[in-house]
């Protein structure tokens, strides 16, 4: 008899305290960014499956809602998926979101931090981006990492931590 093994979503190989990656790429306005723009902030870096979704359209409103506090504590948000400039551009308009969007469309950010994997939706088990915060200190250090992703409460998630 065979037994049903249960389907473990992939999660980053990376932990607290360990050094963040570099990560370089072009925003939703073309600008090339970098974390070394956020020297002396502490980086909320959140990687989300696609733009104008439900799940990422609630945790990056969230963030929104939350910006102004987030920033008056020194905190800077990056988002990041593989839809391009374009897509970045036409989301953030659409939800006011004033913060950056890095289009990773070779996913070279993603696959430097680890959040491509194989997921379950539906009951269907495919590879894609898993959606992962990595709260990154001014040193370079993995402060946090959020793999339960409360979408709708995003920014509370991150201030309790």
């Amino acid at each position: 008899m065979m037994t049903a093994h249960k389907f473990v979503t992939h999660c980053t190989v990376l932990k607290v305290g360990d050094k963040a990656p570099a990560f370089a790429g072009i925003d939703q306005n073309g600008n090339n960014v970098t974390n070394s723009d956020f020297s002396g902030k502490t980086i909320i870096l959140y990687f989300y499956p696609k733009d104008d979704t439900e799940g990422c359209t609630k945790e990056s409103c969230s963030l929104r809602d939350e910006y102004k506090y987030l920033t008056d504590n020194n905190y800077a948000v990056v988002g990041v998926s593989a839809d391009n400039e374009a897509s970045h551009l036409k989301f953030a308009n659409k939800y006011n979101l004033p913060f950056t969007l890095i289009a990773d469309i070779d996913m070279t950010i993603i696959k430097a931090f680890d959040v491509w994997g194989q997921k379950m939706l539906a009951g269907r088990i495919y590879d894609g981006i898993v959606r992962t915060t990595f709260i990154i200190e001014p040193n370079g250090l993995l402060k946090n990492i959020v793999t339960a992703v409360d979408t709708a409460h995003h920014a509370k998630q991150i201030l309790s931590l």
